[in-house]
């Protein structure tokens, strides 16, 4: 485990009495033009434009195989269900995510140290990497409830103490994703402005906003403007497919009435540069296993 550093400026202020829009103050790419890695220049170019970027085929259809077995074994591993890194779901009372699977199975450890995986998120901070939040999500058919719409940095910033948009996350669908089963949304472009939250932190928020946000939400009348002036993208693909997005795109997905699973593995590196701190607006951190003190980069 690493020390947390001293805390540093808010430059994102959210949970007040009032919700507040602030222009994004950092950059969304990171890395100097011409930065080798698995990205090009134009696909990177994209990326920094609508603050996601979508692959067909990360993985193949052996490896996500592998991967996808993996996620069956812990989700119906009891002792593993036992566990406080296992969310249920609140109505059928079915696993719903596992967090910290990069440190609980060597498989998914190894899935992060994929260059393919680690080293896109590289190349978009800029520096060298470390895992924040780790988790496999099981979205089965038949009333899985999905995420209301929200901007994850603004968690990280309020509850984790990430003092700037270095952050990066890559979901792979280890099932297909259609465009019933309670898909990825996400409004481009709407990375650039950062939606400050009205109301506090209630104690122990973590515990609730795993299976429902309440806390940071932003109003319906600013994500209809945004929706308007943004759009909506809703992701599509087969097993092996990936998205990686920005931290601060906000972003959300529906329930799954269909009876098509589906389940992914999500990956959230922060730049070593952007080491956690003191809770920006909450009373205390969230566990390790949620928000990560350990800066150990990826190798």
């Amino acid at each position: 485990m690493t020390t947390a550093p001293e805390r540093t400026a808010d430059l994102y202020p959210t949970r007040g009495t009032a919700e507040v829009i602030t222009p994004r103050k950092d950059p969304v790419v990171w890395s100097q033009p011409g930065t080798a890695g698995p990205f090009a220049p134009s696909e990177l170019s994209d990326f920094e434009r609508d603050g996601f970027f979508a692959i067909g085929e990360l993985l193949t259809a052996e490896e996500v195989a592998v991967y996808r077995a993996e996620l069956d074994r812990l989700v119906l591993d009891p002792t593993m269900r036992a566990d406080p890194r296992s969310i249920v779901e609140k109505r059928t009372q079915t696993v719903r995510s596992v967090f910290e699977v990069h440190k609980i199975s060597e498989v998914f450890a190894k899935l992060v140290s994929d260059p393919r995986v680690v080293g896109r998120a590289r190349q978009i901070l800029g520096s060298d990497v470390y895992v924040h939040q780790s988790r496999i999500n099981v979205k089965p058919g038949f009333g899985a409830s999905g995420f209301y719409w929200h901007s994850d940095f603004e968690t990280w910033h309020a509850e984790d103490g990430l003092p700037n948009m270095r952050t990066v996350s890559v979901s792979i669908a280890l099932t297909e994703n259609y465009d019933t089963n309670g898909g990825l949304m996400i409004m481009p472009g709407s990375h650039r402005h950062f939606v400050g939250c009205e109301g506090a932190t209630p104690k122990d928020n973590y515990k609730r906003s795993l299976q429902m946000q309440d806390a940071g939400i932003p109003s319906d009348e600013v994500l209809t403007k945004m929706a308007d002036k943004h759009g909506i993208r809703l992701f599509t693909g087969k097993a092996g497919s990936a998205t990686l997005f920005d931290c601060n795109a906000m972003h959300g997905s529906g329930d799954n009435i269909t009876p098509y699973p589906r389940s992914n593995v999500f990956i959230v590196f922060n730049s070593v540069e952007n080491a956690a701190v003191e809770p920006f607006a909450a009373p205390v951190r969230r566990p390790e296993y949620i928000g990560a003190r350990d800066f150990t980069p990826v190798r």
